[in-house]
């Protein structure tokens, strides 16, 4: 399993890295305002709708059963129910793509509402959207043909395609003079995207001997079971859509720039919980429904107890610096060319607030493959609906009882992703369905210790980076410090506590 997460989580910093150059030269090209918002309410579509009609929902519904089949042996019946599940698929996104670039101007009315009282603004944003959303129908292969390669233990060409839509929209920025503007050059990047990434992924399958076959949508009882399992997850994945809607709403409302931040703050949040904490469950879902569907309940535990283990030990680190020193991160990656210190100083009050609820964003989807692997898509929807319910009430009250702005709006994703996790743990030990064994038990403390040895050289090494190159590269000084000693103070705690820790023959 650790040899797994390190392919997935090798490919994902991959990503992350071609994404952070990505979001540095948006940044650089699109500043903080009117353009630069209008793009990230367009961009909304292929980030959000792709988690409600992709991996949020297809992985949860799709993939247990699939891999079930594979483990009893019977791969013709899992080949024949996989293009079954796409005939349907592919009828309903052709259907919502039609609708989409019909309604546009109204969805963007709907989302964006404070956006109508600047008519340039918002024809340019229904433009972009325009150009962006075809990106859902071309991952549709991508997101289904990659959970069937996790089910057969194939993991590296489901973490690597996500690159190719951010080297594509590299490529398209570099070239912004060509395009109308630069926020047309990096909608156009998207589009471009979505067919590298198709192309890739059906290359990929075929080299396992995996393809999808597009045939007339047929009612079967597999297919039915399916659909039941697929609404309920829906409605449950429905909040990573709504809740980044409610924001994207009270954002409009606010200052300029508002939803700008917000962006940024979560493509630094998204680092460490797309290279680790999501990389676990990608690793984590498959092997719990193999191992239930041979009846193996403690090697199930055994791995969920791992998993949950090296995502605290893996990401309460960042959720330390995040909350120390978020100004020297923002300043250091993205205040260059357009993207001023005032731009910088919002994003890093939403980075700290996201930050709060980085572990549970990634305990989550651990949690939750407690049911999941058990074919139980109704029990994580209620859990979501909770956190969503709380995340947005938490939302209006900090931004509008609080006045705190962007940074109430990160908060309330935040503490609503730890209702999540509180709930899922409450609902899977009450059910005797969820064992927090010792394993567990004796990482926890050796984590947290690690996180704030991490945390304290983070916050020292800033300062003492400060000092050594002081002037116009003094932030990205700062951060390169504080990276070495964050990471000094890391090692030296996971190696003397390593014994306590799931490392493997590490921990020896």
């Amino acid at each position: 399993m650790f040899r797994k997460l390190l392919s997935v989580s090798g490919f994902t910093l991959a990503s992350r890295v071609t994404g952070f150059v990505r979001d540095a030269m948006l940044a650089w090209t699109l500043g903080s305002g009117v353009l630069s918002d209008a793009f990230f309410v367009a961009f909304l579509f292929p980030n959000y709708f792709r988690a409600i009609f992709g991996e949020g929902t297809l992985n949860p519904a799709f993939l247990p059963r699939y891999a079930a089949l594979h483990a009893r042996g019977e791969k013709e019946k899992a080949a024949k129910f996989a293009d079954d599940v796409f005939a349907w698929q592919m009828a309903a996104q052709i259907a919502l793509l039609v609708l989409a670039m019909i309604f546009m101007p109204a969805i963007i009315r709907l989302i964006a509402p404070g956006f109508a009282g600047n008519p340039d603004q918002f024809a340019m944003t229904v433009a972009l959207a325009r150009v962006t959303f075809p990106y859902l129908i071309l991952t549709l292969v991508a997101v289904q043909l990659s959970a069937m390669l996790n089910a057969n233990d194939r993991f590296w060409a489901g973490a690597a395609w996500s690159n190719l839509l951010n080297l594509s929209m590299i490529a398209t920025l570099v070239a912004w003079q060509w395009f109308p503007n630069a926020a047309y050059a990096a909608a156009w990047g998207v589009l471009a995207g979505g067919v590298a990434q198709l192309i890739f992924i059906v290359w990929a399958g075929a080299k396992e001997g995996l393809w999808l076959r597009l045939t007339w949508p047929r009612w079967t009882p597999e297919i039915k079971e399916f659909f039941a399992a697929f609404g309920m997850v829906t409605i449950g994945a429905a909040s990573v859509v709504i809740a980044p809607l409610i924001d994207t709403i009270l954002a409009s409302m606010l200052a300029s720039g508002s939803r700008t931040a917000l962006y940024y703050a979560d493509r630094i949040n998204q680092l460490p919980l797309g290279v680790l904490g999501i990389a676990l469950g990608t690793v984590l879902l498959p092997a719990m429904s193999a191992r239930l569907a041979k009846k193996d309940r403690a090697g199930s535990d055994a791995a969920q107890n791992r998993s949950a283990a090296m995502s605290l030990l893996l990401t309460l680190p960042f959720m330390f610096a995040f909350l120390l020193i978020p100004d020297t991160i923002t300043r250091a990656v993205f205040q260059h060319g357009a993207f001023d210190a005032q731009a910088a100083a919002l994003a890093a009050l939403a980075l700290a607030a996201y930050g709060v609820g980085l572990p549970a964003m990634a305990l989550v989807r651990i949690v939750a493959s407690t049911f999941y692997a058990r074919h139980d898509t109704v029990t994580p929807m209620r859990a979501t609906l909770i956190a969503l319910g709380t995340n947005i009430a938490l939302k209006l009250l900090l931004v509008w009882g609080f006045d705190m702005g962007v940074a109430g709006l990160a908060l309330g994703t935040a503490l609503g992703a730890w209702v999540n996790v509180g709930v899922l743990t409450w609902l899977g030990r009450s059910r005797a369905l969820l064992a927090i064994e010792t394993l567990f038990r004796r990482a926890l403390p050796a984590a947290l210790l690690a996180a704030l040895a991490a945390g304290a050289g983070a916050w020292l090494g800033a300062r003492l980076g400060e000092t050594i190159l002081p002037g116009a590269y003094a932030d990205e000084a700062a951060l390169l410090v504080a990276l070495v000693c964050a990471g000094l103070g890391y090692g030296v705690t996971v190696l003397l506590l390593r014994k306590r820790l799931p490392l493997g023959r590490f921990s020896q």
